[in-house]
């Protein structure tokens, strides 16, 4: 409608980068405006992580890196993540190599 019913260039051109953003990429907003999800594993309000027991090894990279000291557990064996300590900066995410962080959508109630 602004792009339509502009009579300058700038209110014709002004919407140029929501139109793009919908163009290539309708299925995040799909899943964060009606799913209220995040595939990404990238808004904080929209995830929240886990540690898969399964898959954890106890390297310990996640808890050397976890800032709030969130994550505890015995070398070599599967570790803990306190949520109530999780600010949820993702760097335990980033760092393991194993696929044993897991960020779960948080389902939210409108």
């Amino acid at each position: 409608m602004v792009k339509k019913g502009s009579l300058c260039a700038l209110g014709q051109t002004a919407p140029n980068p929501v139109l793009s953003a919908l163009r290539y990429f309708r299925s995040e907003f799909i899943a964060h405006v009606v799913d209220k999800r995040c595939p990404a594993v990238v808004c904080r309000e929209l995830v929240t992580f886990r540690i898969l027991p399964e898959r954890c090894t106890g390297c310990q990279r996640c808890v050397s890196v976890c800032p709030t000291k969130a994550i505890k557990g015995p070398r070599s064996q599967p570790h803990n993540l306190d949520k109530s300590k999780c600010i949820k900066c993702r760097s335990c995410y980033e760092v393991c190599r194993f696929d044993a962080i897991a960020g779960d959508a948080i389902v939210i109630e409108s």
